[in-house]
């Protein structure tokens, strides 16, 4: 199978700033847990000859101990405007049958919560914000630096972006049981493929 999807990416959890996950450093959250949703906004991507342009997502994850320790519990909201062959590619992709970055992380996968169907909804820009149908909604709020510019983490060993910016986003989220309420956020652009470049970023939930 040959994919790649591309887009923008907004992630809440529950750790405190700054979420240790990206370093696979201990998670921050109440009992040492990390519990997060993200939602995608596919721009442009497919899978083989299926169409995933305009599909939003959201990835939801428990990850118990650092990212490396595995155990992970791993679950996927997918737009109910996307078709049925759509919705099968994604949770193929997803669920790493389809090779590159997910395959890596399947091996990390303790439990495979499924594919749900829902509205989900990503809006862009300075402050973008992520909703799944009423049981999860956050808005990112930039953590600013000198000069106003926005702060960022670069080369984490576990990042959805070479270069991504943090800030905060409260907000509760109870999807497939995994119920916080957010403190932390991140948001940047992504890009993912079955045949990465050498040395891309792993992302992460």
């Amino acid at each position: 199978m040959s994919w790649e999807i591309s887009g923008t990416y907004v992630a809440n959890c529950n750790c405190q700033l700054i979420c240790p996950c990206p370093v696979d450093a201990t998670p921050t959250g109440p009992n040492g847990e990390c519990r997060g949703v993200a939602v995608f906004n596919i721009a442009s991507g497919r899978l083989d000859d299926t169409d995933l342009s305009g599909i939003a997502f959201a990835f939801c994850n428990w990850f118990p101990s650092n990212l490396t320790a595995g155990g992970w519990k791993v679950g996927v909201v997918v737009d109910d405007g996307a078709s049925a062959e759509q919705t099968t590619a994604l949770e193929s992709i997803l669920h790493g049958e389809a090779g590159g970055p997910f395959a890596d992380f399947a091996a990390l996968y303790g439990e495979w919560l499924g594919v749900e169907r829902a509205s989900v909804t990503f809006s862009d820009g300075d402050r973008p914000s992520g909703s799944v149908a009423g049981r999860a909604e956050f808005t990112f709020e930039p953590l600013m630096g000198p000069g106003g510019g926005f702060t960022t983490e670069k080369n984490a060993m576990f990042g959805f972006a070479p270069e991504f910016r943090i800030g905060k986003a409260p907000g509760h989220s109870d999807l497939f049981g995994l119920d916080f309420d957010g403190v932390y956020a991140e948001t940047a652009d992504f890009t993912f493929a079955s045949e990465m470049a050498e040395g891309a970023p792993k992302g992460r939930g």
